[in-house]
């Protein structure tokens, strides 16, 4: 499974150099200088023999500057290049991820795809997909009835994540699967 882990922005400076939306919690470990990562294209050029974007791209450099991350690419020397690559998501295999050291933390894809149960063992859903909201994540139920539901990723309301059975244990609070 392909992890998203950026998404190129607009070009900085004339050579090459490209801003990064950051999605990873680890930037430094995935914009290390080396790192390969794979390519989706925003735009693909209609214009033959326009500059296509490659399916992996190399960290060449990558620094912070003003709160953004610039990252320069092994054969992106310009900024034509570098506006060719606007809007590309950058990705990693998740096979590739180290599990979270602490036992309590998860990625998003181990926890896509789980059934989610209550205590008693009625199940609700399974999860669709994380939100990540300032105040806390946000566990995205697909019920079976198709609608969705929100649930705060906090201990009080996720009591257990069990990674092996496949499950996550909800106590939900009355009306909570209800808005």
């Amino acid at each position: 499974m392909l992890l998203v882990v950026g998404r190129i922005g607009k070009p900085h400076g004339i050579r090459g150099e490209v801003t990064v939306e950051v999605r990873t919690d680890e930037p430094e470990a995935r914009f290390t200088p080396g790192a390969v990562l794979r390519t989706d294209p925003g735009v693909v050029p209609s214009e033959p023999g326009a500059w296509r974007v490659p399916a992996e791209l190399t960290v060449e450099s990558a620094r912070w500057h003003q709160g953004r991350l610039l990252v320069v690419f092994a054969g992106v020397a310009d900024r034509n290049v570098a506006e060719a690559l606007r809007n590309t998501l950058l990705s990693v295999d998740s096979g590739e991820v180290a599990p979270p050291e602490d036992p309590e933390e998860f990625h998003d894809h181990q926890l896509v795809g789980l059934a989610v149960v209550t205590p008693s063992g009625e199940r609700l859903g399974e999860v669709a997909r994380i939100d990540h909201a300032p105040a806390s994540d946000l566990l995205v139920l697909r019920r079976p009835e198709g609608r969705t539901a929100l649930i705060p990723f906090v201990k009080a309301i996720v009591p257990e994540v069990d990674l092996v059975g496949g499950r996550v244990v909800v106590d939900p609070p009355g009306g909570l699967l209800d808005l």
